[in-house]
């Protein structure tokens, strides 16, 4: 005797839409990894090369600050590439080129020099705050789709023991 024709049809409805399921899940993970964790990547490589460039401007704040006080005449080492050195004397230090981005120099005294030196920095920290806040959003957008995979599955929560950050 053969199964009744409904059973069969419950069957293929139950496995087509397994099918359907799996397929929406390789969908949602591609999307994760392909998409977001990329993003992610991208904004986190982003906020370190500011954080370097930001680390930069406390250092020529200092010799700035050590060239007012020790005069207008300065002996330095110069690299002329390829590590090779020879001593320069600069007459007058009280004028000095500041690069403010994109290939860009401006000739400034040392006072404008600190002033903007002190802009920029702070231009430079807002930027990484606004960069932390955009990671912040990534990793909650992919924790987000995590827990719609798993609702998705019918999988219980992991034990937060478990739980590990996304990056």
């Amino acid at each position: 005797m053969s199964p009744p024709a409904d059973a069969n049809a419950n069957a293929d409805a139950n496995a087509d839409g397994d099918a359907n399921v799996d397929q929406k899940v390789l969908q949602y993970e591609n999307f994760i990894n392909e998409v977001l964790r990329r993003d992610l990547q991208k904004v986190l490589d982003q906020r370190d090369s500011v954080y370097e460039k930001i680390s930069m401007y406390p250092q020529l704040k200092n010799s700035i600050q050590s060239l007012q006080g020790s005069g207008s005449q300065l002996k330095t080492d110069v690299d002329l590439g390829c590590n090779f050195f020879v001593q320069a004397e600069v007459e007058d230090s009280s004028r000095i080129f500041v690069a403010i981005g994109y290939g860009f120099f401006v000739e400034m005294n040392q006072d404008e020099a600190l002033r903007f030196i002190d802009k920029k920095t702070s231009q430079l920290t807002a930027f990484t705050e606004q960069l932390t806040k955009d990671s912040a959003k990534i990793k909650a957008n992919i924790r987000m789709v995590i827990e719609g995979l798993r609702e998705l599955q019918g999988l219980t929560d992991l034990p937060e023991s478990r739980r590990r950050d996304v990056f």
